[in-house]
């Protein structure tokens, strides 16, 4: 099995090139530092079997952050046949210091400058003969994104595979601050370029989307457009989906089990089905959501917005890349809390970790969907999704003030803005698939197992006497001030596995799904309980899975612990501030 890594600065399309090469699905987007862990698969690349690496963006061979020397051990302990540098050819002033350094080390290098399609937008010209000829190796333009080059990158980079692995020894490679002349030497040989670029497109849409004033306005419109459209487009799907998922239930399975044990039928029916495909039809909405957020993180907005709010960051203790955090833990929270590797300083690090369980990711997304949708009108449930996306922030943000003199840090924030993009159709596919398909995949294991667990609860020992009326009537006390049903602390319980388990255990708990569930929780909770329900479950502690992300990264059990009472604290007293003063202004 031949080995090849993919190294190179952040935000070169090392991503990119590693899903044109091998099919793959690594999240790819217009802002640095995505990749935080190594990404890995296997293609047959002439005669051999080859396994390809995409390593975290890299400036240096020495030092750095956590995500940095992720690819630095990587490079020092992996026998490797092969290292494909990635560099953006319209940057070439300052990245050709790493090929520097590899070139020192004898690695066995092919150097593709990607983005060739903006260099020669900008004018620039590269002579990739003298490169090749003065650090050892094969040059290559190309373009990741549209696939220009591909074909001869894959022959050179099949050429290198004759050769015999080595072990690259990084204990005496120069700094890349020792090789700044030769850079600038090579960068002045090789390279021409206009002495002044015009004002571009991206400078000037940068006056608007950057401005002091209008910034911060403009990032609130984006965002509500993305639900509305969210919403518009959605809904029809979800309804289709849920009406052909009824059909199935009502022509299939009921004449299928109707000869069955009633405890069998209703664990089937009313337990698994319906739990399940309550979450399921969501999957239409997940898509479409993720697809429209592709679309905004590949046109480089997203690293617009970090550096806009760098300056509130700054004050509260963090910077633009917590913001940048935040963002991502729109999707997911685990890979958040893992991108925090590109922070080098630890307090920092430990600050952002303990924000990020706040960020409204995508199980979430399904519950206050479901919520907003059926317990508001269509108007105003753009504007309860959009309101939850900021208190998201907002929580997070005073969580950083209240706690920053513990956590204090002097690191600079330095945040390359990349020029704009336009997105291409099948990364903005990707993306929305990727999101689903995974959805999809929790959807077969864990909500199924959530499901059923509901079910028994509520079934056992019997419906008028269940485990599920004892916990509620346990819960009681607790919940009744913040205007949370009793009964909902088994979906909130469950939600501590998974968040996506939340409908479905609120489906097998009222033994109603889709429009049914939607209406009978319309008659139990009104928009005021609602909201507290869904201002607790904003904020409550994270699924499993993001704890144990923060217990690795922290490698703190005890900061683990407090960032989980912290959140259930807060969560209380969020929702009970928020219904209290809605009942005494009679709401």
């Amino acid at each position: 099995m031949k080995r090849v890594a993919l190294v190179g600065m952040p935000n070169t399309g090392k991503s990119t090139l590693f899903n044109r090469l091998t099919g793959g699905t690594a999240r790819v987007a217009n802002w640095p530092g995505l990749t935080v862990e190594l990404a890995s698969s296997r293609i047959l690349l002439g005669a051999n079997m080859v396994q390809i690496f995409d390593l975290p963006g890299i400036y240096d061979l020495v030092g750095g952050a956590e995500d940095e020397h992720v690819a630095q051990r990587f490079l020092a302990e992996a026998k490797l046949d092969a290292i494909v540098l990635v560099l953006n050819a319209t940057q070439l002033d300052r990245q050709l210091a790493l090929a520097l350094q590899l070139k020192a080390l004898g690695a066995p290098l092919l150097i593709c400058l990607n983005m060739q399609d903006e260099a020669k937008r900008a004018g620039i010209s590269i002579d990739c003969a003298l490169l090749a000829k003065e650090l050892g190796c094969a040059v290559q333009l190309i373009s990741a994104k549209l696939g220009a080059g591909l074909n001869e990158a894959k022959q050179q980079l099949n050429q290198l595979m004759a050769q015999p692995s080595v072990q690259l020894d990084l204990t005496n490679v120069p700094a890349a601050s020792a090789m700044h002349a030769q850079e600038k030497r090579l960068f002045q040989a090789a390279v021409q370029q206009p002495p002044t670029l015009a004002l571009d497109t991206t400078a000037q849409v940068d006056r608007f989307v950057l401005h002091p004033w209008l910034g911060l306005p403009l990032f609130i419109v984006v965002m509500f457009g993305l639900f509305q459209l969210t919403y518009a487009i959605g809904t029809p799907l979800q309804d289709t989906m849920e009406a052909g998922l009824v059909w199935l239930k009502d022509s299939f399975l009921l004449p299928a089990t109707q000869s069955l044990p009633a405890f069998w039928q209703g664990l089937i029916v009313n337990g698994v089905f319906d739990g399940v495909t309550t979450v399921l039809t969501f999957a239409p909405i997940i898509f479409l959501f993720f697809c429209l957020m592709s679309v905004i993180e590949d046109s480089g907005y997203f690293a617009r917005a970090a550096f806009m709010m760098d300056g509130i960051m700054s004050r509260m203790g963090l910077d633009g890349r917590g913001f940048v955090m935040l963002m991502m833990g729109f999707g997911c929270n685990v890979p958040a809390i893992m991108g925090t590797r590109v922070i080098r300083d630890h307090k920092a690090r430990l600050l952002t970790m303990l924000t990020i369980p706040f960020s409204l990711c995508s199980a979430r997304l399904q519950i206050f969907l479901f919520l907003s949708g059926a317990l508001f009108s269509p108007a105003n449930a753009p504007w309860v999704l959009l309101s939850l996306y900021i208190i998201s922030i907002l929580v997070a943000m005073g969580t950083a003030v209240l706690f920053r003199s513990h956590f204090q840090s002097n690191e600079p924030f330095a945040l390359e803005l990349p020029p704009y993009r336009l997105p291409l159709l099948s990364h903005i596919w990707r993306r929305g698939w990727g999101e689903a398909r995974d959805f999809l995949r929790l959807a077969s294991t864990m909500i199924v197992i959530g499901v059923v667990l509901v079910w028994l609860l509520t079934n056992f020992p019997n419906p008028q006497h269940s485990y599920a009326l004892m916990v509620s009537d346990f819960f009681q006390p607790v919940l009744s001030p913040i205007g949370i049903d009793s009964t909902l602390s088994i979906a909130l319980i469950f939600g501590f596995v998974a968040k996506e388990v939340v409908l479905g255990a609120l489906s097998v708990i009222t033994g109603h799904d889709g429009t049914a569930l939607a209406t009978q929780l319309a008659h139990t909770l009104d928009p005021v309980s609602a909201y507290s329900f869904m201002l607790f479950t904003l904020t409550y502690i994270p699924c499993v899975s993001v704890i144990a992300a923060m217990k690795k990264e922290s490698k703190s059990t005890a900061f683990t612990a407090f960032s989980l009472v912290w959140s259930l604290g807060l969560a209380w007293t969020i929702s009970f501030v928020f219904y209290q003063s809605a009942r005494l202004l009679n709401f």
